[in-house]
């Protein structure tokens, strides 16, 4: 059960910095947050490219590795880290969750600046807020992990 834990949150990990890095597109990016029917979509659009690029690399590293896992628990697993990845993602819930536990000076005072002379984006690498929210995923992440592994 350990090796079976490793395989699956490696694949899971590997496919959550693939699908939120490099299959999300610039408009989910810049839309998922908003609070309107474009950032509902712009959001969703963006879990459900996430998912498909987690269910294809965990498929291949089950069937690379010979493991067995349960389909039901794992959809169910995957369908727990998709909707907590949403919530995460429409922003304004993980700040007002930051400001809950006292992390709000993180969230405000870790920023980055990119280039002199262009404006400064408040969230995205090297920020508090993404910081918290890359922290959240890999949490949801070992969740999803474990329940897929002891399930199996």
């Amino acid at each position: 059960m350990p090796e079976a834990f490793a395989a699956v949150f490696v694949a899971l990990y590997a496919a959550h910095l693939v699908g939120d890095h490099w299959v999300q597109t610039g408009w989910q990016a810049n839309n998922k947050h908003f609070r309107t029917t474009a950032g509902r979509i712009a959001c969703g659009s963006h879990i459900l490219s996430l998912t498909i690029t987690k269910c294809m690399l965990l498929t291949a590293t089950v069937v690379a590795l010979g493991m067995t896992i349960n389909f039901w628990w794992t959809s169910t697993a995957l369908l727990v880290d998709a909707l907590s990845h949403y919530w995460c993602d429409r922003r304004y819930r993980l700040k007002k969750l930051a400001r809950l536990v006292h992390k709000d000076g993180y969230w405000d005072s870790c920023t980055v600046v990119r280039q002199p002379g262009r404006d400064v984006a408040d969230t995205g690498p090297g920020t508090g807020s993404f910081h918290l929210d890359q922290s959240w995923h890999v949490f949801w992440l070992w969740v999803t992990a474990l329940v897929i592994s002891v399930t199996s």
